[in-house]
């Protein structure tokens, strides 16, 4: 199989939809506590964001759109692997060493993100300067 752009593109939105699946499984499953509501509330809304976040930056009316889009997912995800890193400690979850391949796949996609936002720019920045 050849890597394109596409293939790219399209692996990165099956991973964040996997990802946005698995952390509404577990904002189901926190502890029925006062805690385990508001962190459930609170990662349910972050962790899903990036999805449609990206989504949205795939149409982006500009470079700069696009950008803004990117960096909102970074900061979503960044908020999410904190969430998760909480419940991990406190903990909020039965048998909280299985967050840890979910709290390794949220700092792989901040990875992503975070290079994504700068090659953006710098394809920006190139793109002025021509």
């Amino acid at each position: 199989m050849r890597i394109t752009r596409d293939t790219r593109k399209n692996d990165l939105e099956e991973r964040l939809l996997e990802f946005s699946g698995r952390i509404v499984r577990l904002s189901e499953n926190l502890n029925k506590t006062d805690a385990g509501r508001h962190v459930g509330i609170q990662i349910l809304r972050s962790g899903t964001s990036p999805y449609a976040n990206h989504g949205e930056a795939e149409d982006a009316e500009s470079a700069d759109d696009f950008i803004h889009k990117l960096k909102i997912c970074l900061k979503e995800m960044r908020e999410t692997w904190r969430w998760l890193r909480l419940v991990r400690h406190i903990p909020l979850v039965e048998k909280p060493e299985l967050l840890d391949p979910l709290i390794d796949e949220a700092d792989q996609l901040i990875r992503i993100f975070r290079q994504s936002v700068l090659t953006a720019r710098a394809n920006r920045t190139r793109r002025s300067d021509t």
